[in-house]
């Protein structure tokens, strides 16, 4: 298998103009600074520090934006990774949710080598507003302790665990803390509103000045509330210490499970925000190099002290509308973040965790597609059964179940949507009928003639049982039309064989005619035509009641008649 490997940048930079370095500055900058509440927001509602919510941001949207398969992707830690990053550390540590990061690497590098890029567009949608709803009340849900001012020790991950400690600690809510929690929420919520009408605010992005007001707010009115510096001590002004987590081999194997649920999510939310910005820049991005890029930033970032990573579509969106047309806009924004770090990082410690808290909430909210509730009267029920499930378990269990319980159940539904699609139809003989040799003496014919439709395969292979049913009557000759069979498996093989072994013991022979390509194949190299014989396949069904007339004089012991 040849492995291709062609950064989206190498298609850019032959025809790189000055003009559009212009504007890849200019979208890289806007990307950059509104990365960086966000950044430390995620970090911080994941239960680690700022700081390494930022180096994530740096060396993955760095190596997302340079490898991948995107010209405007936009790497870094997102509100989807919250609980699961959020799970892993409460279970196994920060040590080793770096070292399931790294791993989850591993995975989507590998995915993206075997080109399997494509395969994660099978998840239903259904799947994808189920979990990403569900994610976005878990994320609301974790951020009640700092957006109230709460004074809990630590919030348990477990969704009732979690219910119950914050009704057991509500009478502690810091009023201070609420009201200005409160007054960042509000204003971020009507951003867009204020920003129409003062041209100050249109130049910035929310979360960024909701940021900047929020900790000059705090600062001025000096706010008993808590902040980076009181929490975390601030963020170093200093490059990151490189090395390898310190993972035990003997909690190797725990990881694995985390792992897999961040490579899986980072694969469907990367390529998720990749296909949006295509439609956007009427571009097409590569699925396989993008996970390629995904999983080298995810193995990279953890050596850095940065955890999960992926694309993330508000940025993403966000560059797109600055102008960011190349990956050369992703570096800068990761630049712009290093820039930030090693100038401005002191100033850091007066952040409130209030201000990020509200910032988290409103991403939650955005992020949901609550419209889909309102529409799911529309659909099936096996739309909203999915749906609504997937929702819960991401809710009130665990994301991995949720996508594992969906899949299982958009399979089991499309099996049998399938076949229900997969028809055996008996077909009216007129013609034969009116050949004396093709009847019984009670008028009966001998030979009986039946339409296969759609696909026989594992799921409807039992409908074969209707040709055996004594009701259909005991002709010495049966035909299977297959002109309008697409599909046969391996099970529906077996049903065939099955078949004819139980019509042989009834000394009824059984002919095929019209043949598709698939079927036909599969028939072949498995041996079955050779059992039925060549002669009894023939190309439609007048040449297989002509073979039917030649084999009936056998078959009632006389010789063979010509037609």
């Amino acid at each position: 298998m040849k492995i291709a490997f062609r950064p989206k940048l190498l298609d850019c930079l032959p025809s790189y103009t000055r003009a559009q370095f212009g504007k890849d500055l200019g979208a890289g900058i806007t990307v950059g600074v509104l990365a960086l509440p966000l950044a430390m927001a995620f970090a911080i509602a994941s239960g680690v520090s700022p700081t390494a919510g930022i180096w994530t941001a740096i060396v993955a949207g760095l190596i997302v934006a340079a490898l991948g398969g995107s010209r405007v992707q936009i790497g870094g830690p997102t509100g989807a990774f919250i609980p699961i990053v959020y799970g892993i550390v409460a279970a196994h540590g920060f040590a080793n949710l770096l070292g399931a990061t790294m791993l989850a690497g591993v995975m989507l590098l590998a995915m993206g080598l075997t080109r399997m890029g494509q395969l994660i567009r099978f998840i239903p949608v259904t799947v994808v507003i189920g979990f990403t709803n569900g994610i976005a009340v878990v994320i609301f849900l974790a951020q009640i302790k700092d957006f109230f001012g709460l004074t809990i020790a630590s919030l348990p991950a477990e969704f009732f665990a979690r219910i119950k400690v914050l009704a057991a600690h509500a009478h502690t809510v810091d009023l201070p803390t609420l009201a200005l929690s409160l007054a960042c929420f509000v204003f971020l919520l009507s951003y867009n509103r204020l920003a129409q009408r003062l041209a100050l605010l249109r130049r910035a992005p929310g979360p960024l000045a909701v940021l900047v007001v929020g900790t000059v707010a705090a600062w001025a009115l000096d706010l008993p509330v808590e902040t980076i510096g009181s929490r975390f001590n601030g963020i170093p002004q200093e490059l990151p210490a490189f090395g390898f987590p310190a993972v035990s081999i003997h909690d190797f194997g725990k990881l694995i499970s985390p792992a897999i649920t961040i490579a899986l999510l980072g694969a469907i939310e990367s390529l998720l925000s990749a296909r949006v910005a295509d439609s956007q820049i009427d571009d097409r991005h590569d699925p396989n190099q993008e996970l390629v890029a995904q999983g080298l930033a995810n193995i990279a970032a953890p050596l850095c002290g940065g955890f999960a990573a992926t694309g993330a579509i508000a940025r993403t969106s966000t560059n797109v509308k600055s102008g960011g047309r190349t990956p050369i806009a992703g570096i800068i924004h990761a630049m712009t973040l290093l820039a930030v770090v090693l100038v401005a990082a002191p100033l850091a410690a007066y952040v409130p965790l209030a201000t990020l808290s509200a910032i988290v909430m409103v991403v939650a909210i955005n992020m949901g597609e609550w419209h889909e509730f309102k529409e799911l009267r529309r659909y099936s029920w096996n739309y909203r059964l999915i749906l609504v499930s997937v929702f819960l378990v991401t809710v009130l269990f665990d994301l991995t179940i949720a996508v594992e319980l969906g899949m299982v159940l958009a399979s089991l539904f499309f099996i049998y949507r399938m076949s229900e699609l997969t028809r055996i139809e008996r077909l009216a003989l007129d013609e034969a009928a009116q050949e004396p040799q093709l009847l019984y003496p009670d008028g009966t014919l001998r030979v009986a003639a039946w339409q296969l439709y759609g696909s026989l395969f594992f799921g409807a292979v039992n409908k074969l049982e209707e040709l055996l049913d004594p009701r259909a009557g005991h002709p010495e000759v049966v035909i299977l039309d297959m002109q309008r069979l697409v599909q046969l498996d391996t099970t529906g093989l077996e049903g065939l064989e099955n078949l004819r072994d139980k019509l042989a013991k009834r000394g009824c022979k059984l002919l095929l005619c019209g043949l598709n390509a698939q079927p036909g194949s599969l028939m072949t190299r498995a041996g079955f035509i050779d059992a039925v014989g060549h002669d009894n396949v023939r190309p439609d069904l007048e040449h297989a009641l002509r073979r039917a007339h030649q084999l009936l004089p056998d078959l009632m012991g006389g010789q063979p008649e010509d037609y």
